[in-house]
């Protein structure tokens, strides 16, 4: 099967392997034991692991208590504090008919990216885009309130719209400026994390598919570089983002052209991104000394989506979920929960966070009962687990 390589100096040489994986089928017919696979995990793997699991249970985490901006009305539907996986209310627009522990569209769509990587041995993007019409845009019909997961969010209907044009995949995106691409590229950060070069152009092509705003695509990115670093064991501390532009300096992320904040070392024009800053790799390092700062304490800190805002935009759910994966670096509960106690678009808060905090902790130190009430749980476990171990992680 062909893929592409970065080379480091900005072209892609293709390679082949002839190496199959075990089809999504047959992993899910060994039911694998949570608890000893979870103990068992390599520590590396175990964190790239736990980043994968983590975006999915932080979606499941969202669907009951979706995008209820009154924090009242949040309070007297679901009591005054979530503590796992809800059922959407029958009068609840969004997501009616699921149950508890069920998967968004967003997380149906991670789905059969994870699935995708596992049987390809690889991003393979026409398999991955194949899937997406076959399962996804297939069974939509340009009404919100439908389609896999209850609900379609603004990008993939403009996506949808573009392929019912018969436009080509890589001329189909739209400029939602939400948090769907930053959501999905979760699972190609995890998978790709020991280089830090691949991680980042695989979750460029990825966004692509579906955005074409490029602060959309900026910060996306630079989710996935800040989620890569923390499976290679960086800490998210006030010196991330100098180690990751670091990293744009000598060319390991083709980030962004030179500027006056970071003086990269690269060729002006060689920048195969075209970012117009650096600033989505400085933020994370702001907002970890916000978190960790004992002069500004947040309480609770599920407020913080009133600090950073409530809505789907990316500028707005990503501050907060590095807010809270920097706050509770080593406590997978607090994270997930405070991100879903914060109301608004607590769904794509809470699959971020639960990526960068999964990230972290790693399979094993995510409590066994948001694996055990998650559908699908053992399937996703298996192939995240079937992924990460057949990398080799150079992490110490």
């Amino acid at each position: 099967m062909k893929k592409l390589e970065f080379d480091g100096s900005g072209g892609w040489d293709s390679s082949h392997t002839s190496q199959t994986s075990k089809t999504t089928a047959s992993l899910a017919s060994t039911k694998p034991n949570l608890r000893t696979m979870r103990s068992e995990t390599p520590f590396s793997s175990d964190r790239a692991t736990g980043a994968m699991v983590g975006s999915f249970i932080g979606d499941a985490l969202g669907l009951g208590p979706h995008w209820y901006y009154d924090l009242d009305e949040l309070r007297k539907e679901f009591g005054p504090w979530i503590d796992g996986y809800t059922t959407p209310k029958p009068a609840h627009r969004y997501h009616s008919g699921m149950k508890a522990g069920d998967l968004s569209q967003s997380g149906l769509i991670m789905l059969e990216l994870l699935r995708s990587l596992a049987e390809c041995d690889g991003y393979e993007a026409d398999d991955f885009t194949t899937r997406l019409d076959d399962t996804i845009l297939a069974k939509f019909d340009g009404n919100p309130f439908h389609g896999p997961g209850g609900y379609t969010n603004h990008s993939i209907r403009q996506t949808w719209q573009a392929r019912s044009d018969g436009k080509e995949w890589g001329a189909a995106g739209g400029n939602a400026d939400t948090s769907e691409a930053a959501e999905r590229v979760s699972i190609l950060a995890a998978s790709f994390a020991g280089d830090p070069c691949v991680a980042a152009r695989h979750a460029f092509e990825n966004a692509k598919l579906t955005q074409t705003d490029p602060l959309v695509l900026q910060h996306s990115v630079a989710f996935a570089s800040v989620l890569a670093a923390l499976i290679r064991g960086e800490a998210f501390d006030s010196d991330l983002s100098e180690k990751l532009m670091k990293l744009v300096e000598s060319g390991e992320i083709p980030f962004t052209a030179p500027t006056s904040i970071a003086a990269s070392k690269r060729t002006p024009g060689a920048d195969p991104f075209g970012f117009a800053s650096p600033d989505a790799l400085l933020l994370p390092s702001w907002i970890a000394q916000a978190a960790h700062a004992p002069w500004l304490r947040l309480e609770p800190a599920s407020k913080v989506s009133l600090v950073y805002g409530m809505s789907c935009a990316v500028t707005f759910v990503l501050p907060c979920a590095y807010y809270l994966a920097a706050r509770f670096h080593d406590d997978f509960e607090s994270a997930v929960l405070h991100a879903i106690n914060g109301g608004g678009q607590n769904m794509s808060r809470a699959c971020l966070t639960g990526a960068l905090v999964g990230a972290q902790v790693g399979l094993s130190g995510i409590p066994s009962r948001f694996i055990d009430g998650l559908t699908d749980g053992e399937e996703i476990v298996a192939l995240a687990t079937q992924i990460t171990q057949a990398k080799e992680y150079a992490i110490t």
